[in-house]
């Protein structure tokens, strides 16, 4: 089962794009993913470039208010958000953590660090992202993919 979602997954990961409804029906009938996963990733996918948006503006503000001046540093954090949505939302559908430290965070921390990239702006962004994204796709769904968001920040931290 893994290595089928695995391998759909991947391929949607090398086109750099959110699984679609075909896929994620296929998905739904052959491992019984359910229902409200599978509506979630699909308001997540078409919702993605305004989710990202919402994010970056609630980020943003979030760290003006405390003082601290945005950066291009900052910005770097902030281009990732997408993936980090994209890659999120693959591990929900998959309903396993493992696939982000293997494809995501495998190394992220220090990479981070070593641009100088601020490892706070960064999971203060995927926090708000946490937000934007539960209020789209509501209370149960969003604490399921809450979990994927809150791993992110994990190890980032």
């Amino acid at each position: 089962m893994e290595n089928t979602i695995t391998s759909v997954i991947t391929s949607f990961d090398l086109q750099g794009k959110y699984m679609d409804m075909s896929a994620l029906q296929q998905l739904k009938h052959d491992f019984q993913i359910d229902e409200p996963r599978v509506c979630a990733a699909a308001l997540i996918r078409d919702h993605a470039a305004a989710i990202v948006k919402e994010a970056v503006a609630k980020s943003l503000s979030h760290t003006e208010e405390n003082g601290i001046h945005t950066t291009r540093r900052y910005a770097a954090c902030v281009r990732d958000l997408d993936f980090y949505l994209r890659y999120s939302t693959y591990a929900m559908v998959a309903g396993d953590t493992a696939l982000l430290d293997e494809r995501v965070l495998n190394g992220l921390k220090e990479t981070y660090l070593a641009l100088g990239v601020p490892l706070t702006a960064t999971v203060n962004a995927i926090q708000a992202m946490k937000d934007v994204t539960t209020e789209l796709v509501g209370i149960d769904a969003g604490r399921e993919i809450s979990i994927y968001f809150d791993h992110l920040c994990a190890g980032l931290s």
